[in-house]
């Protein structure tokens, strides 16, 4: 897939997501349809998958809970 400069600044996440998923081998960056760049998964160096990140360094009180009924009642919901 080959993409121009402002197209890739315009979609560099999704770019890099296409790459990362395996949707794309990789993506051609041009400048006046002319290659410069070549994104491609780098197998050295790991992927963080942002999920759980945090998982186990924070702590939440064991009454985080307490007051979610009336907090729905204020905002006319129920649960």
């Amino acid at each position: 897939m080959q993409v121009n400069i402002l197209e890739a600044k315009t979609n560099l996440s999704n770019l890099v997501k296409l790459v990362e998923t395996g949707k794309e081998d990789h993506v051609i960056i041009a400048r006046y349809g002319k290659p410069v760049e070549k994104i491609v998964l780098c197998n050295d160096v790991p992927v963080s998958k942002r999920v759980g990140v945090a998982k186990g360094k924070l702590k939440s009180p064991k009454d985080l809970d307490k007051y979610n009924c009336e907090v729905a009642d204020m905002f006319g919901g129920s649960l």
